[in-house]
């Protein structure tokens, strides 16, 4: 139950904090790169839910979907507008890295 907390509240603060901190538009991946990630990821499919536990064209877990601020523009991931999934993938990628796609963003060749 602490560690659910300390997750949530570093989420709250990163998602707060991450506006001030965000890297230059120069640094922000293009729509169309987004695109290409999604067709690897889910073929392009922005609103699928197969069951695997990972939902949306970027196939977000629910819980970095909800950490990364999802939840503000719908549940669950495959709920949100495409739009809507890369700015979350946005703060994702500004954390974590193109790794938080590993398989796709080295096959596309982002990292």
């Amino acid at each position: 139950m602490r560690t659910r907390m300390s997750m949530a509240l570093f989420a709250l603060l990163f998602t707060l904090l991450a506006p001030v901190a965000a890297p230059s538009s120069a640094e922000a991946a293009t729509v169309r790169t987004w695109d290409r990630l999604a067709h690897c990821e889910s073929t392009g499919r922005w609103h699928i839910a197969t069951g695997n536990g990972y939902f949306g064209g970027l196939q977000f877990s629910p819980r970095t979907w909800g950490a990364f601020g999802g939840r503000k523009y719908a549940r669950q991931a495959h709920k949100a507008t495409r739009l809507q999934q890369i700015k979350v993938a946005e703060r994702v990628k500004r954390a974590q890295g193109w790794g938080a796609w590993p398989s796709c963003s080295r096959r596309i060749g982002l990292r």
